[in-house]
């Protein structure tokens, strides 16, 4: 601990609070705001990411739509071929094709055929062409196997060249099959048929290219539900092997977004599922399209940073110097007064916990030499106890201690506890002045002591635990004041001092009959019968730490109050801890008792006098 103490002290005369809180609150701002400019990053590229994901899922559900409604009017122009054409019209009839060519005609720029076929294969109509290729087997081909025998059901093929019938300019037409069965009539008897709508592809190729009218790498493609390409932006790559896509892999996977590492570069692909077809449109945005849009992002965070660190610097050089300078006057006054002048000049300024520490220490610095003026008055043993009992009022030594902790924590950024241990220390000090007087409140005694222990656990970093256990009926009871913090400090230093975080206090505050007892428990070290035996004996040679404030002090101090029958006993035993009782008279606190008690006559109670206040 002795060399700690130097080398802080070293350091600090190298280095001025002012530097250090400036260097700590510049290093820790600045590596909060790396972190924070970090964490907005990740947060502004996962927003841009899910932005990109809705924007894919809006094209997809515009794009779907589209194809829905143009796949939703080939539904319609088959169920009008169906049940106003077919259904219920004999074969024979001339109506029927007429009302084929009708249909057809309306409905020709998407549409390159309309064709009836028997369930055996047999070509019934056809329009606009009627000439069937004789080397053609319907019944051998997908969209006719799908459709026979299954009334009510629609069959979308992939695209495919269209080889059903003779074309005069020897044209190929890319095609989709919609097929389906129906139901036949010929000279009264029905019997099972298909219909095949042939729509054309590039109609749903022209919905898609409106799709893909962005970035060349990002791109939008249909695929059946067993991974088949219905159209692809690169298909004439994909065919020639020059590239190549995850669409049987991608089949499986739900509606949504989803992220795969494909080739030798991350994806973004968004799937959405075609009512009606089982089909799937895929969007896929490599991560060299979201990374291209993210650089001036990443340039103005580089800004932003720069500049916010170097605003940091300057104000944290203000909060600095506000911060260290009015506890570095306050620390010197401190250090005037120790060095034996007792009229320093105490330094009043700063946040308002450091003026008001500086107020108080003022006020008790001035009352404690006029305290020290009346004491000479006083006869030779209240002189000799009330001078030990005003040393321990306010120690200059646990002052300057307690406000190198208050240091340590502003320079380590413990602002809470430094704005703590000052509330703490200002209570204590006014809980030591009581305007002058002797007697007090218990609850205040025990408030002072609650300061003093909370002041000296942070001091000891938490190395032992202390416990407050005090009845309520005797909060309002007289006490003479500062006799519970001396026994909590020799608790300290002869007790748990030295037992890391096995230490334990404990005060216990209660009536017995006509007294108030107030206990101070510690499990230390305890001590041997020969030194309890000497503690309460005059010129007793037990070695002092701490503000040097003995037992003895506290117990003649008691009796000189209220009587020889009241004052301290002590229970201990080595390696078991200790246990000193403190013995007052129950009365209650009043104006009254308090002048009677506290000087305002001549002659001071003696043994039996607080009985008969009583």
């Amino acid at each position: 601990m002795k060399k700690l103490t130097e080398f802080l002290s070293l350091k600090k005369k190298s280095i001025s609070i002012q530097v250090g809180i400036a260097i700590s609150f510049t290093v820790v701002a600045l590596f909060a705001m790396g972190a924070f400019g970090i964490t907005m990053y990740h947060l502004f590229t996962n927003r841009m990411e899910a932005m990109m994901s809705e924007n894919a899922v809006q094209l997809l559900d515009q794009t779907a739509t589209n194809l829905e409604s143009y796949l939703k009017n080939m539904r319609r122009i088959s169920d009008t071929m169906y049940y106003s054409v077919i259904k219920d019209k004999d074969l024979a009839s001339e109506d029927m094709v007429q009302e084929m060519n009708l249909l057809y005609d309306a409905n020709k720029e998407n549409l390159v055929s309309i064709a009836c076929y028997t369930s055996n294969g047999n070509l019934v109509e056809a329009v606009p062409v009627a000439g069937e290729k004789e080397d053609v087997d319907v019944t051998e081909q997908e969209w006719f196997r799908e459709a026979v025998g299954k009334m009510e059901n629609f069959h979308f093929s992939t695209p495919h060249v269209q080889n059903l019938f003779d074309d005069a300019n020897y044209r190929y037409h890319w095609v989709i099959s919609l097929s389906r069965a129906v139901e036949l009539t010929k000279s009264g008897d029905s019997e099972l048929g298909v219909l095949l709508v042939d729509m054309n592809y590039s109609s749903i190729e022209q919905l898609l290219e409106k799709a893909n009218t962005g970035i060349d790498e990002e791109y939008v493609y249909l695929m059946d539900g067993n991974g088949e390409i219905i159209y692809h932006p690169k298909q004439k790559l994909i065919y020639a092997g020059l590239y190549e896509e995850n669409n049987e892999e991608i089949a499986a996977w739900d509606d949504g977004s989803h992220k795969e590492d494909f080739g030798s570069e991350n994806r973004l692909v968004t799937v959405k599922t075609v009512s009606y077809t089982g089909w799937k449109i895929v969007s896929v945005i490599p991560n060299s399209v979201f990374n291209m849009g993210m650089y001036e992002t990443r340039l103005f965070f580089v800004m932003l940073l720069i500049i916010s660190m170097l605003l940091i610097i300057f104000v944290n050089q203000m909060v600095s110097s506000s911060v260290a300078s009015p506890l570095e006057k306050l620390n010197e006054s401190v250090k005037e007064w120790e060095a034996g002048n007792m009229n320093p000049d105490i330094y009043i300024g700063g946040f308002t916990e450091v003026e008001h520490l500086g107020r108080t220490l003022k006020s008790t610095v001035e009352q404690i030499r006029k305290l020290m003026d009346d004491v000479l008055l006083e006869q030779e043993e209240k002189r000799k106890s009330e001078l030990d009992a005003l040393q321990s009022q306010i120690n200059p030594h646990f002052l300057y201690n307690t406000l190198e902790s208050i240091t340590w924590m502003i320079e380590g950024e413990r602002y809470e506890d430094a704005v703590f241990m000052i509330s703490q220390l200002a209570s204590l000090f006014r809980i030591s002045l009581s305007k002058g007087r002797t007697i007090i409140r218990v609850e205040d005694e025990i408030k002072h002591a609650t300061n003093y222990m909370n002041i000296q656990k942070i001091r000891y970093k938490n190395r032992f635990h202390v416990d407050f256990q005090i009845d309520e009926e005797i909060l309002n009871c007289c006490t003479v004041k500062l006799i519970v913090q001396p026994l909590l400090e020799n608790a300290i230093y002869y007790g748990v001092e030295g037992m890391d975080d096995e230490g334990e206090i404990w005060v216990r505050g209660y009536r017995d009959g006509d007294d108030v007892c107030i206990e101070v428990r510690d499990n230390g070290l305890g001590m041997s019968e020969e030194i309890l035996d000497s503690l309460l004996k005059e010129n007793s040679r037990v070695p002092r730490k701490g503000s040097g404030v003995g037992v003895i002090n506290v117990h003649k101090r008691i009796q000189i109050r209220f009587g020889k029958k009241y004052g301290l006993e002590i229970e201990s035993e080595p390696d078991e801890g200790t246990m000193v009782r403190i013995r007052l008279p129950y009365i209650e606190y009043s104006p009254e008792i308090l002048e009677y008690l506290d000087g305002k006559r001549t002659n001071r109670p003696e043994e039996g006098t607080a009985d008969e206040k009583k």
